[in-house]
């Protein structure tokens, strides 16, 4: 595939701050290194001289946002990149309702600056402290049949490839470049600019109820026709779950004051994390602490703007994992999972957390092409989790799910390219970006069997 507009960055050099062998980790600390350089680029230019540096003396190169995934896509021994001093707006079109803004801005503080601007994203997940570049990069969706995942939003990005060029791209400008750039794991270059498609400012209302699993799956095509935004929460060994559901209302906000939030952030987070804990010293509770969780689970409901109600405050950290399986599939999937959960006991007592989405094209989306549903796994920090992910992964693979590629999963080259039509363009697109691998750290030389 030959590309036609590259361009060469612009010459120069501006000192940036540089620390060496400081141990990194993820938000969950099960990924660690210890790189060689830890790098906080500030600017454009920097960016495209460390790729030259790293380029000459055949060293490789990953970028960090914010560490909130769950796999060992950051992970490296030689040169880390720290975002965190690459953020803010760069631009606002007005008359097509764009936004532009360095690659490292985290999601929150994109959520506040568009909301002075009258504006705001159409869907988010339910985490908001990555970077934007990040976020796109892993497939990081939300929920909601008419909303893809959040790479969906963006319009145009700008590349720096593993040769130094800088790449445009949009659905006009190398609009093949464009479709495999927007969820590509870091692996064909560096992200500095997106361009995002936004909507006006807007209020939802959100409600949150307790239901009988059962009931909940014989109403779910109701559930997501009637609501902008649904998902729910299993709690294994019990027959309940937690409803979430918000649309958009022109109410004014309500419930939203600091006693809200003070319970929301502290006591209901410290409260999760006592009980994790107290299963994590005593296995056998498991059950019965989530038995209590699903119990527990009452009505609730506010209005606020989008951007503030997205979000669900993560204090007690865990690991993760999450596949995305065809929605016809759902319901046996979800069966499956609970006859193996009880037939075999695992020490769990985090929710499942179920979501939906539209599908769209880009290359290594999870939802390339399909009506999809996200099923998302999760064992309490500290606690063995191997085993109960395998088993459920096993489930997944069965029904032709594909993974989040920020979540954790056991998936190599030969699996993946089954799964994913556009693989071998994308690994082809890979190695004319990135001759030398760069990008490429262990994990993902797994992945695209380099």
């Amino acid at each position: 595939m030959l590309l036609l507009d590259g361009k060469t960055p612009a010459a120069g050099y501006e000192p940036m701050k540089e620390h060496s062998n400081i141990p990194w980790r993820n938000w969950s600390g099960y990924v660690r290194c210890v790189p060689r350089r830890t790098l906080e680029i500030q600017n454009e230019t920097e960016l495209a001289n460390v790729i030259a540096d790293c380029r000459e003396q055949q060293r490789g190169l990953r970028v960090v946002g914010s560490g909130h995934s769950f796999t060992p896509l950051v992970q490296t021994e030689d040169t880390l990149v720290n975002l965190d001093q690459f953020q803010g707006l760069i631009d606002i079109d007005e008359r097509n309702g764009t936004a532009e803004v360095w690659a490292g801005t985290k999601l929150a503080a994109l959520g506040e600056i568009l909301h002075q601007h009258g504006l705001a994203q159409e869907n988010l997940g339910d985490i908001n402290v990555q970077s934007i570049a990040g976020a796109v990069s892993t497939g990081t969706h939300g929920t909601g049949t008419q909303f893809a995942g959040i790479a969906n939003q963006v319009v145009g990005l700008t590349l720096i490839d593993g040769q130094g060029r800088s790449w445009e791209c949009d659905q006009f400008r190398n609009p093949e470049l464009f479709q495999a750039a927007r969820v590509s794991l870091g692996a064909l270059g560096i992200i500095s600019k997106v361009r995002l498609q936004t909507v006006p400012a807007y209020k939802l209302h959100y409600q949150s109820q307790r239901e009988h699993l059962d009931t909940c799956m014989g109403d779910l095509a109701r559930h997501l026709t009637e609501n902008r935004n649904f998902e729910f929460y299993w709690f294994p060994y019990s027959d309940r779950v937690q409803l979430k559901k918000m649309n958009e209302t022109e109410a004014a906000p309500t419930n939203i004051g600091w006693g809200k939030k003070f319970n929301d952030v502290v006591l209901e987070n410290y409260a999760f994390w006592v009980l994790s804990e107290s299963c994590r010293l005593i296995p056998a509770l498991c059950a019965p602490v989530s038995k209590l969780c699903a119990a527990l689970v009452g009505a609730d409901e506010r209005v606020d703007w989008s951007h503030r109600l997205y979000a669900t405050p993560r204090l007690v950290r865990f690991q993760e994992m999450e596949y995305n399986v065809p929605r016809e599939h759902f319901a046996q999937v979800i069966e499956e999972i609970r006859q193996v959960t009880a037939d075999r006991k695992f020490r769990v007592h985090f929710p499942l957390e179920c979501r939906f989405a539209a599908p769209d094209d880009i290359w290594l989306s999870p939802g390339y092409q399909r009506e999809t549903a996200y099923i998302a796994v999760h064992m309490y920090r500290n606690m063995p989790w191997q085993e109960y992910f395998r088993a459920i992964e096993a489930i997944f693979l069965k029904y032709e799910g594909r993974p989040h590629w920020g979540k954790w999963h056991s998936l190599t080259e030969k699996r993946l390219a089954e799964r994913y039509p556009r693989w071998q363009a994308f690994n082809e697109l890979r190695r004319e970006l990135d001759p030398q691998g760069l990008f490429l750290n262990a994990h993902l030389r797994r992945l695209f069997n380099q």
